[in-house]
């Protein structure tokens, strides 16, 4: 069985726009822009959750069977889904430390 296409690019918009997202939000807290910072992480971990809905199907359909046919252009969607929630560890750290940095001793 291969995914079906659309179901992957979904997969990919979902995942670039995690990503996307989180990368804004280190910026926004660059800039100590803090509810920015945080509009944005929400937004990257709802775009992540939906990402992993996909991914789950996914899973689900090939039942650990090999029933999914595994291309590159799924390889490559399941890049950036891990790459999108790496980045989402990484952002809420930095945005953390930047905070504790500017904080008020």
């Amino acid at each position: 069985m291969f995914a079906d296409e659309s179901t992957i690019m979904e997969l990919l918009i979902y995942s670039g726009q995690a990503r996307s997202d989180a990368m804004e939000a280190i910026s926004a807290a660059r800039n100590q822009s803090w509810d920015e910072a945080d509009q944005l992480m929400a937004s990257s971990e709802l775009a992540c959750r939906e990402a992993h809905k996909i991914q789950t199907t996914l899973i689900g359909q090939d039942e650990g069977c090999g029933k999914v046919t595994v291309n590159l252009i799924l390889v490559h969607a399941q890049d950036h889904l891990m790459t999108a929630m790496l980045c989402q560890d990484l952002a809420k750290e930095i945005i953390a430390l930047r905070k504790e940095m500017l904080a008020p001793k």
